[in-house]
Formats: C-alpha cells, sequence, structure tokens
C-alpha cells in the first residue's frame, strides 16, 4: 500500500469527501443496519485510518489490512473516529478475505492500494469483493495510475516507467507500488454490473510526487 501519498496531502481530502458523499444514500441490505439507518463498509488496506472520517455517520465497519499491528493502532486512537462501529478486524490480504461471509457487506473501499500488487492478484481481489458485496452493493476506488495524455504529458509517461521499471526506486520505496499501472480495464472487465469512473490530476503539491499525478476514482456496482 502506498501510505505517503494517501497520509500526508491534505488537497486529496477534498477529493475523497466529494468521492464518498454518495454513501450516505446507499440503504443496507441488513434489516438490523436498516432500522438504524446505518451501512456496513469494508476497507481494504486502512493504512492509519484517513478515509475514517468521510464514512456516514453510524456506519458499521469490517477491517481488511495485511498489517497485524493496526489493530492495536485504532484501539489507541478510537476516539477520533466516534462516529463508526468496528465490527471486525481482519488481518489478511484482499485476495484471501474468506473470514468475510458472502453478500455481507453494503459498500467496499480501496484507495492507493491496487497499485502495490500483482496482476493476478487484483483479479483475485476484485473477484473477493463481488463475492462479499451484497446485491448491487457498491464498491468505491481511488487509484493513481499510468499517464492517460500522451500528447500533453508524455513526459510523465516517461518518468513513470523509468521509476517503476528502469530505476525501480518507487516499488522499493513504496512498497511495491507501480506507477504506470492501468487499473481501470481491469475493474471494466471484472464483471462488475456497471462502472462510472473518472480520470483526473490529483491536487498534490509536492513535486517529489509527480509522477503520480494521474489519477482516476469510481463507483463499480455488483
Amino acid at each position: 500500500m502506498h501510505f505517503c501519498t494517501k497520509d500526508v496531502f491534505p488537497e486529496l481530502e477534498e477529493v475523497k469527501k466529494e468521492h464518498f458523499a454518495s454513501m450516505s444514500s446507499i440503504v443496507s441490505h441488513d434489516p438490523a443496519l436498516l432500522d438504524k439507518k446505518a451501512i456496513r463498509i469494508l476497507e481494504i488496506g486502512v493504512g492509519t485510518g484517513v478515509n475514517f472520517a468521510h464514512y456516514p455517520e453510524g456506519s458499521h465497519l469490517v477491517v481488511v489490512d495485511p498489517n497485524p499491528h493496526f489493530k492495536s493502532y485504532f484501539e489507541e486512537n478510537r476516539k477520533s473516529f466516534p462516529h463508526l462501529q468496528v465490527e471486525d478486524f481482519v488481518v489478511t490480504t484482499g485476495d484471501r478475505m474468506e473470514a468475510v461471509k458472502d453478500e455481507s457487506v453494503d459498500v467496499v473501499v480501496v484507495t492507493l492500494v491496487l497499485c502495490s500488487l500483482p496482476s493476478e492478484t487484483i483479479q483475485a481481489t476484485l473477484k473477493e469483493i463481488q463475492r462479499v458485496l451484497v446485491p448491487g452493493g457498491k464498491f468505491y476506488f481511488m487509484e493513481h495510475i499510468v499517464e492517460f495524455d500522451l500528447k500533453k504529458y508524455w513526459w510523465r509517461r516517461k518518468l513513470q516507467h523509468v521509476f517503476t521499471h528502469w530505476i525501480p526506486v518507487w516499488p522499493f520505496i513504496f512498497d511495491g507500488c507501480c506507477l504506470d499501472r492501468d487499473t481501470l480495464p481491469v475493474i471494466q472487465q471484472a464483471g462488475f454490473s456497471s462502472v462510472h469512473a473518472q480520470k483526473y490530476y490529483a491536487p498534490i503539491p509536492s513535486m517529489f510526487y509527480e509522477p503520480e499525478r494521474s489519477n482516476m476514482k469510481g463507483i463499480a456496482t455488483k
């Protein structure tokens, strides 16, 4: 997982706030949560929990993260997330979520995680996401991707390729992160009933992270 851009830049928080806003209109398939006007969210690769602030009041949360230390971190910082009820911590990766029941969550969230996964693992993760989502459930994703405007930003594509393959400093520093990953077609071909996505340039102020400026965000429906 790419923790640096996920945790550092406040400029990205406004983008997330806008992207996650539609969660407030989702109606849970769980009768118990429906009575509370709450939903169940599963997030894969939570890092330090920077997305939690954007989740609807009263949401029930299932955490999937390969880092076993996150649970102790969350317990120490629980007061920072009083609007959420954490149901479960599952120490695993997104492609191995056997502990999560079929059709049990209303929403799955993945942000800046797929860039670090091997291609075959991305496909397995998307299958697991579809398995755990309720019928009509939503998959919210945000990822940096390969540069998509070669006429204007050809040089960024070059940087992405160089820093991923020729001088692979990005995968080394950022836990396997690939700058030139074209993830959207993989999601579009994964079998969701619909995928609505937008490519955009992230408001990242640091020149060091210039190779990551090309991004996408979207919502897929099971």
